[in-house]
């Protein structure tokens, strides 16, 4: 069976981007972009939320190396050459795709669509890169869920640029 793993950055008070969706505070680094690229060798298909991708469409040539679903009720087709819009439901279709044959799934972003995927009991891994800034508002990095989901502590790197990438799986 594959793994899903939700990664995102989020700052220190647990926001994904700013309220109008802006993602200007991230701080790029060298060692996060190595941790990045071999996160990526892992992976073969990523999943996106609508919100998500409309930051990123358009721009897709850099993800055209995996097979790119983007779950939304509103789309009905994509801007870009081999991303697949998904109007059903994303627990179903994820459990799905765990089942077939292939490496990792990546859950790009989407705060929303984490959240059925964790209710759903999909989500395998988190990765969070904790950026050393307080945005005070935002989009949030969690949304209320229906319980209590544990984690288990797999791996944590502090970055050069005050960065710190968790890494943790989900308790089962």
């Amino acid at each position: 069976m594959r793994k899903v793993t939700f990664r995102v950055a989020n700052s220190l008070d647990n926001y994904i981007a700013r309220e109008d969706g802006s993602v200007d505070w991230i701080l790029h680094s060298d060692d996060a972009n190595s941790s990045l690229a071999d996160f990526w060798k892992t992976i073969d298909t990523v999943l996106w939320g609508r919100k998500t991708y409309d930051i990123v469409k358009g721009r897709m040539p850099a993800y055209t190396d995996v097979k790119n679903y983007v779950f939304s009720r509103t789309l009905k087709e994509s801007a870009d050459k081999g991303v697949e819009i998904v109007n059903g439901d994303a627990v179903d279709f994820v459990r799905n795709l765990k089942n077939q044959e292939g490496k990792a799934i990546f859950v790009m972003g989407g705060g929303e669509l984490a959240k059925s995927l964790f209710e759903g009991d999909l989500i395998d891994e988190v990765g969070v890169n904790i950026h050393p800034i307080l945005l005070g508002s935002g989009i949030p990095l969690f949304h209320e869920m229906k319980g209590q989901i544990n984690l288990k502590l797999l791996e944590c790197t502090s970055l050069k640029n005050g960065c710190v990438l968790l890494s943790y799986r989900v308790k089962r």
